[in-house]
């Protein structure tokens, strides 16, 4: 190809204008082959010369070139071609599955020579039909013969660059357990969950069943489901597997079948088994997969959904890029999202609290229980004085039923406020808007009721001591005597979850959601057990 500049006259004609040139009617595009008509328009408009492009002999324009490899590239009825344009043809996928590519295989055309380029989106992306998945790019507006036939000869030996592999139809069944104290409102959590995430790639439950967290239930169950023909089993437990030797694996052992893989290097996802019992695949989920939000084995099951076989080694590859990103519908994973903006505690985390302070104290009749007097002290000022001097970085406290007369009693103290015009509407409403005041930089809130007035620092500090995202300890649970209280430290990872509650309750659906992240930790005093809600509760603590 020859570039040069040349004057705009009769021997433009024929060649390639290789910047675009605005006239006062139009824009005469680049890569454009100049006509007689062109040139008059360009010459009226003030230009007398152009940098033009004219291909050599053996060159192949730039369409032309992307078509002839854009369509060797298609190896089967699973992708389709777009049309082509300024050198490039789009590749679509044109069924529901899952994107698989040859990284080499791409790798090996790119370096055929620059002038020829393919690009893919990330492999094993679920896609749509219709979706973009790649692009053939033609750089220069032309190119050389013997280059093009380089590349289709390297694209044929390949045996094709990528494909779509599309969900196929398989029976699928929903194991779920539950221990002694099992919530059985978890269970439906559970349910709509799995649904939720097969529906993506064309599945549903053939059927479910529950049984008792335990060895041999689970074992019957198993040799039951592979008994009646069924492809794929998940199996949600009660509890997180901790170890091979655990109840599943070795239920599974038992059943004959083979444990391919324990663990992933995917979050959430952490805790996912993979295993086989004869041609039936099994996988077992963690807690975190009764969140709708995108998980470690949903890779995992569209894989089996595609019909592409995985193996241990396929696991344990998903560490890059298994630290899910961080977005509206998924919650912060483990750790901090990125690096402090303000002076860290000693622990190098932030910690707020959020105390709510805007219920109508129904229970209490007329009075409002928060201004009620303990020590000559209002109730939510000793709840208040006793976060204000933990290892506590902000406190904001929410308002609402009688929000100026609470205001006032809590004058003086170093604390932000934020009123719940919505308080009337429960709980959730008040920790909902307390945690939307707290900036990027805090790591974890404390959520504390206005009303524990024997609430102490020491114990305060004992759950902020307690708390340890990278150890999995990223909801702290104060308990007396085994029975949980409260305040509850939670980590950010949770705040966007948390926007989904509604109704009066606080966080106690996400307690039952992960217990597998919960860290209890014991308090001598029955300070984190006492909450003032009756008149006579009150009589109590004032005698």
């Amino acid at each position: 190809m020859k570039f040069s500049v040349e004057p705009i006259d009769e021997s433009a004609e024929g060649a390639l204008l290789v910047h675009s040139l605005r006239t006062g009617k139009r824009t005469i595009r680049k890569g454009r082959i100049l006509t007689q008509d062109d040139i008059t328009l360009l010459r009226v408009s003030g230009y007398e010369k152009a940098t033009l492009a004219r291909l050599d002999v053996e060159d192949v324009p730039e369409n032309e070139a992307a078509f002839r490899i854009a369509k060797v590239v298609i190896v089967d009825k699973s992708v389709k071609l777009g049309t082509v344009g300024t050198g490039r043809v789009n590749i679509y996928s044109a069924v529901r599955g899952l994107f698989t590519c040859s990284h080499t295989s791409v790798d090996n055309i790119n370096m055929i020579d620059e002038a020829v380029t393919i690009s893919t989106i990330i492999p094993y992306s679920a896609v749509e039909p219709g979706q973009l998945i790649a692009t053939v790019k033609i750089i220069p507006f032309g190119v050389n013969n013997l280059i093009l036939r380089n590349c289709i000869d390297g694209i044929t030996s390949e045996r094709g660059l990528f494909c779509v592999s599309p969900y196929q139809k398989f029976k699928v069944a929903l194991l779920q357990t539950k221990s002694q104290k099992f919530e059985e409102k978890l269970l439906k959590k559970g349910s709509e969950a799995t649904k939720s995430r097969l529906k993506t790639m064309g599945l549903s439950l053939t059927e479910q069943k529950t049984c008792l967290h335990d060895q041999g239930a689970i074992r019957q169950n198993l040799l039951n489901m592979a008994e009646l023909g069924f492809d794929i089993v998940l199996v949600l437990g009660a509890s997180a597997i901790a170890d091979r030797r655990d109840v599943l694996p070795a239920a599974i052992v038992e059943c004959e079948g083979e444990i391919v893989q324990l663990g992933m290097p995917v979050d959430p996802g952490n805790l996912t088994l993979l295993a086989r019992i004869g041609k039936m695949h099994v996988v077992g989920l963690p807690g975190s997969a009764r969140s709708p939000r995108t998980h470690g084995s949903d890779w995992i099951l569209q894989r089996l959904a595609a019909r592409i076989k995985i193996t241990a080694q396929d696991v344990r590859k998903m560490g890059v890029g298994g630290l899910l990103k961080e977005i509206p519908s998924r919650p912060m994973p483990r750790g901090e999202a990125s690096p402090p903006k303000v002076k860290k505690s000693k622990n190098s985390i932030n910690f707020a609290a959020v105390i709510l302070a805007a219920g109508q104290s129904r229970r209490m009749g007329r009075r409002n229980k928060l201004l009620a007097e303990i020590d000559s002290v209002p109730m939510v000022v000793l709840t208040a004085n006793a976060i204000s001097m933990a290892n506590i970085q902000k406190v904001v406290v929410v308002l609402g039923h009688e929000a100026e007369k609470v205001k006032a009693s809590l004058a003086g103290l170093n604390i932000e406020f934020t009123h719940n015009s919505n308080y009337v509407e429960g709980l959730s409403t008040s920790l909902k808007k307390g945690l939307s005041k707290l900036s990027d930089d805090i790591d974890a809130a404390l959520i504390c009721l206005g009303d524990m007035p024997r609430i102490s620092p020491l114990e305060i500090n004992q759950l902020i001591d307690a708390f340890a995202p990278n150890e999995g300890r990223v909801i702290c649970v104060p308990t007396h005597k085994g029975k949980h209280g409260n305040p509850v430290l939670i980590g950010r990872r949770f705040f966007a979850e948390i926007q989904d509650i509604t109704g009066d309750i606080g966080a106690r659906s996400l307690l039952s959601t992960y217990p597998d992240q919960i860290h209890e930790v014991e308090m001598q005093s029955d300070g984190v057990l006492l909450d003032i809600d009756t008149p006579e509760a009150l009589a109590q603590i004032t005698e």
